[in-house]
């Protein structure tokens, strides 16, 4: 359960959708009242130790999907994603997961281009974006600072015409463009242009090899951090089984405490000397106290139960001397 949250047992190792998962799967269980004590501490230590294996490791600290990488990297040449346009060809999965991850990441406007215009609309409304279709796309070229690209077209569908007609409109303004696409989307002469910074998904493909070897790495760390978080909760659940003796232990000497207490209190009412009272209280109280143990370890003693008497001054922490 610990690896689980922490990713470790993750398609893409370090993920974090799944602890998300997770923790709405306990908040569930938590209002309809299933959830119980032991599965609840469970669940207390499995995010305890998935915020420690985040914080310690650098498990989630690098991307290692193209659509993550791609977002990153226009993270870093734009400022500001609020003051920026995306434009995004295609409407497969890469797409969606680069959608969301410019969303999340406050991008300023999102075009979807697609050659079917209704998987595009479904997919813009979820992001607040605008649709298009794919014969638009000449039209809408220039509003674009990024440009995003990953559809099944056996062509190119940009050429270097095509954006240096749009960087004419932007009046030379930069565009960022990805092109994640196989075969390419983009041609590869738009990477001549002057203004214009494109990318492929071979570009990125070196930057996720290196991530995902640092992920590897961090995973080991959290396999540490895991084995220790896991002990943590075997010890909790081990000591469980003490509980009712310990309860039971505590409410016998809290009633001979009662019960001696309530005896001075009455002869100091009574005007009795409190110091003799007090004496006498601790004397009364540590006899009763250990009159059942020193009962019990004498007849364990006439019994050959050497174990018992070990046990004893294990728990009572005796020292060995005599």
């Amino acid at each position: 359960m610990f690896r689980v949250a922490c990713g470790l047992d993750s398609m893409i190792l370090g993920e974090p959708q799944i602890l998300g998962q997770m923790k709405t799967a306990y908040h569930v269980a938590c209002d309809a009242g299933t959830i119980g004590k032991q599965l609840g501490k469970l669940f207390q230590h499995t995010f305890n130790a998935a915020k420690k294996v985040r914080t310690d490791t650098a498990i989630g600290s690098s991307p290692v999907s193209v659509a993550f990488a791609a977002v990153q990297l226009a993270q870093q040449i734009f400022a500001k994603l609020s003051e920026q346009t995306a434009l995004l060809i295609g409407a497969g999965e890469t797409i969606e997961l680069t959608a969301r991850h410019l969303a999340q990441q406050g991008i300023g406007r999102i075009i979807i281009a697609n050659r079917t215009y209704d998987k595009a609309h479904t997919l813009a409304t979820q992001f607040n974006g605008y649709a298009i279709d794919l014969s638009e796309l000449p039209m809408h070229l220039a509003e674009a600072d990024i440009v995003i690209s990953s559809t099944a077209s056996p062509l190119p569908i940009l050429g270097k015409g095509r954006v240096e007609s749009a960087l004419k409109k932007r009046k030379y303004k930069p565009m960022f463009m990805v092109d994640l696409a196989v075969p390419r989307d983009i041609e590869a002469e738009v990477e001549q242009l002057r203004d214009v910074y494109l990318y492929t998904v071979d570009d990125l493909r070196h930057t996720i090899d290196q991530n995902m070897n640092s992920r590897r790495q961090a995973a080991e760390q959290a396999e540490e951090i895991i084995d220790t978080q896991v002990e943590y909760f075997l010890a909790w659940l081990r000591a469980q089984g003490a509980q009712s003796t310990i309860r039971d232990y505590r409410m016998s000497a809290e009633l001979l405490r009662d019960e001696v207490l309530q005896k001075a209190l009455s002869q100091l009412k009574n005007g009795a000397n409190p110091e003799e009272t007090l004496n006498r209280l601790a004397y009364t109280l540590t006899n009763k106290i250990i009159h059942i143990p020193t009962t019990q370890l004498k007849y364990a003693a006439e019994n050959n139960r050497h174990d018992l008497i070990a046990a004893a001054r294990e728990i009572f922490k005796l020292s060995n001397t005599q």
